[in-house]
């Protein structure tokens, strides 16, 4: 943090929210290897509002290192603020920074209270009451992203299906030059598989435990909007059940908490729609191979900055090619 960073912010919020008196309590957040985050109040009168400012590391135009899907958080904003007017529970986006701000580039947004560490979630006394919830509230959510009205968003989002997922990975896979045989067998196995889809929508892109904010009441919120897009709705619902996000509780395929059951059947009672548990397999595939490849992603980013996070998520790529082994060869969801 430069010395000019703060009062740079100041000047920033202050135009978005008349009324600021000044900022408290800025200290940089864990988490987030693509991504900066920074957790501070914004003082009006006598009340303290807890925000967040979401920016590219050190405030660089663009990520140094980048998915094949990755939007600019300016579009990230767009999404969310749509996705918070369909009902789903997004934080509410206060400013995007402009040039002259002299941040780069970012957004600020409501701080939602809640735990987004899986581990906790997952094993903390004081979420066991909303555990046997989050599978039905996850499938609620996504059906009220999948059902936002995507014609306001075609100028900034792309549509990406089944398909045109499968070649962009590979394609980032390819460039590579790193061929592992467990993924060529999950592309060959996913081809006729993942077919174009006759249903678009809006597609979070990274619905999962670890993005999901999580209160002892259920769930509250999702972040991590920087892979949405438009593309088929099953995305979504495979990527929550995918292996890497059950974080050692597999035999709950929802997320490390849930039943796929309880999931499919919370979707279907907010008007998403009735979902083969078959299709979500597919895409249970697709996410272990993507995540592999994302894995193998940040181990180039850490080889070009030296990032140890980037080279701590690099090394996980193995773990998905066990992952596959049992998909495709053993069955095992």
């Amino acid at each position: 943090m430069t010395a000019d960073f703060l009062p740079a912010l100041e000047r920033a919020i202050a135009k978005a929210m008349p009324g600021v008196a000044r900022l408290e309590g800025l200290s940089r957040l864990s988490g987030g290897a693509s991504q900066e985050s920074w957790s501070f109040f914004a003082i009006v009168h006598d009340e303290a509002i807890p925000l967040v400012l979401r920016r590219s590391p050190g405030g660089a135009p663009r990520p140094t290192t980048q998915s094949a899907n990755s939007v600019p958080l300016e579009t990230e904003a767009i999404v969310i603020d749509a996705a918070r007017n369909a009902g789903a529970p997004a934080p509410r986006v206060r400013c995007v920074l402009a040039p002259q701000d002299g941040l780069g580039s970012g957004y600020v947004m409501d701080r939602i209270e809640g735990e987004t560490v899986a581990r906790k979630i997952l094993r903390d006394e004081i979420f066991a009451q909303a555990r046997p919830k989050l599978a039905t509230q996850c499938g609620e959510v996504l059906a009220r992203i999948h059902g936002v009205d995507t014609a306001a968003l075609t100028h900034v989002l792309e549509v990406v299906d089944g398909p045109a997922q499968l070649r962009r990975y590979r394609d980032l896979y390819d460039w590579f030059e790193a061929p592992h045989a467990i993924f060529e067998l999950a592309f060959q196995w996913l081809e006729p598989r993942l077919t174009q889809t006759g249903r678009c929508t809006l597609v979070h892109g990274d619905f999962r435990n670890g993005n999901l904010v999580v209160a002892p009441q259920g769930l509250v919120g999702a972040l991590d909007w920087e892979l949405t897009h438009i593309g088929d709705p099953l995305e979504d619902i495979g990527w929550l059940c995918t292996r890497s996000w059950r974080f050692g509780i597999p035999e709950k395929l929802v997320g490390g908490f849930g039943e796929l059951p309880d999931l499919l059947a919370g979707y279907a009672a907010a008007g998403g729609g009735t979902i083969a548990p078959e299709a979500v397999r597919n895409w249970i595939v697709f996410g272990s191979l993507k995540w592999g490849i994302m894995c193998m992603a940040m181990y180039r980013g850490f080889l070009a900055d030296g990032s140890i996070e980037r080279a701590a998520i690099g090394r996980r790529a193995s773990e998905t090619e066990i992952d596959l082994v049992n998909l495709l060869l053993h069955g095992k969801w």
